[in-house]
């Protein structure tokens, strides 16, 4: 039976149900572990699998294990893509990722339900490996989808906690990695009406401003080194005169210190920018309390919305490097560079999501992203893509990540409209 775009309703009971079940069978002492491509993130895998399979939805997984999920519309335009990933980083939230697959099965599942055939295809997919903390590499599975994995991060990239290598994980999670090295594609960006992605907010603005719903305007790149280290020379904390030292961690104490008044100034000046040093280490068989530290090893991850931005920083941290080392005679070693690139959200799709806030009185603010997300991939391939963001209080990759769910429902409810009635892009 047919029913009318108002009697239905997104599932918010699935939500609820997967969602405690992937707290309680992927908790770790605090909070949850999915690791990419570990037990975690397969169990994630396996019950939208199980709740697809439930609700009799086409099932597909490409070479990398992306899972693809699809409710049959009534004409074959390119289909509606709801996604996010499943992984989550150690020691992470239960929402971080989950939220966005869970709000694509709940809106199918909904209309499933209510006999209600979309106008096309609506296909939710569930994205492997986002999480960059366990590979060295941005959006794993996002981009081999589309053919866009290399074939020396397969080779060569390494997971975190094991050491294993990217290849080898994919392939032992049923993947085809030499499809992949092949540039094998499972998805052509012509054959996507549009893609969106609900996404928890990672920061604290909708909680500040007590509005529900973001509307993502743009994802911010990066350039990021993970495995940096400046080197010195350890001495005698009480017999070296300072002209006489070459301290690491003095040197890098510096260099937070002028990169934190370049975010500063560019902050001053209008510009998009973020600098985080997220992780400092001396050498622990070395180091004391009575020495000069010699070696510090430290990451650094600068963020802009702007490829200009990024660049200028870039000259920036290049130029205090030089003048650091030469004025302390330390070496800093920033190591491998990786990163990517920034996203503008389309905007048909931005105005289709505001519109459905508006029409269904969800109130709703357009922000940008400071994170990044797998709908950066699908806006580089060409396809139509936005981002709805959910509040989230306590911030996110911590195990106290807090999504309502009432919340959570008015995200749905943005979505389901959006599916019933597709955004005009002049096709």
């Amino acid at each position: 039976m047919h029913r009318t775009g108002s009697e239905v309703k997104p599932d918010i009971a699935l939500a609820e149900r997967l969602f405690a079940e992937l707290r309680r069978r992927t908790s770790d002492d605090r909070g949850v572990t999915r690791a990419s491509y570990g037990p975690g993130e397969e169990l994630a895998h396996a019950l939208a699998r199980r709740e697809a399979e439930r609700l009799n939805l086409d099932i597909e997984t490409d070479a990398a294990c992306n899972l693809y999920m699809t409710l049959r519309g009534e004409s074959d335009l390119p289909r509606i893509m709801i996604g996010s990933h499943l992984d989550s980083v150690p020691l992470g939230g239960n929402y971080d990722g989950a939220a966005g697959v869970l709000a694509g099965l709940a809106v199918v599942s909904g209309l499933a339900h209510a006999g209600q055939v979309p106008p096309r295809d609506v296909t939710v997919m569930a994205i492997r490996a986002e999480e960059s903390a366990w590979f060295n590499a941005s959006y794993i599975g996002s981009r081999a989808a589309f053919g866009r994995l290399t074939p020396q991060e397969l080779d060569t990239v390494q997971r975190s906690t094991d050491d294993l290598i990217l290849s080898s994980t994919i392939d032992a999670a049923g993947g085809r990695s030499e499809a992949l090295r092949r540039g094998q594609s499972h998805l052509t960006p012509a054959e996507i009406g549009f893609f969106v992605e609900p996404h928890i907010e990672q920061g604290p603005v909708l909680v500040n401003k007590e509005v529900p719903i973001g509307v993502v305007t743009e994802i911010r790149g990066s350039f990021r080194y993970r495995r940096a280290s400046c080197r010195g020379a350890y001495g005698h904390s009480g017999a070296t005169p300072r002209e006489g030292r070459q301290d690491a961690v003095r040197a890098l104490a510096t260099l937070i210190v002028e990169l934190d008044a370049l975010w500063s100034r560019m902050d001053d000046a209008g510009e998009d920018l973020t600098v985080t040093v997220g992780q400092v280490r001396t050498d622990p068989k070395e180091v004391s309390f009575s020495k000069i530290a010699g070696l510090v090893e430290f990451s650094l991850d600068v963020r802009s919305g702007s490829h200009e931005t990024l660049a200028r920083a870039s000259a920036e941290l290049d130029s205090l490097i030089d003048r650091i080392s030469r004025d302390q005679k330390v070496i800093f070693d920033l190591g491998p560079r990786t990163g990517s690139d920034p996203a503008s959200m389309h905007p048909v799709v931005i105005a289709a999501l505001e519109s459905a806030a508006r029409d269904l009185r969800i109130p709703a603010l357009k922000m940008p992203s400071g994170a990044g997300h797998d709908a950066a991939t699908f806006a580089a391939m060409g396809v139509p893509t936005g981002m709805l963001f959910l509040r989230n209080e306590n911030g996110s990759h911590n195990p106290d990540e807090h999504l309502d769910m009432a919340d959570f429902a008015l995200g749905a409810d943005i979505l389901l409209r959006l599916c019933l009635g597709p955004p005009d892009f002049g096709q």
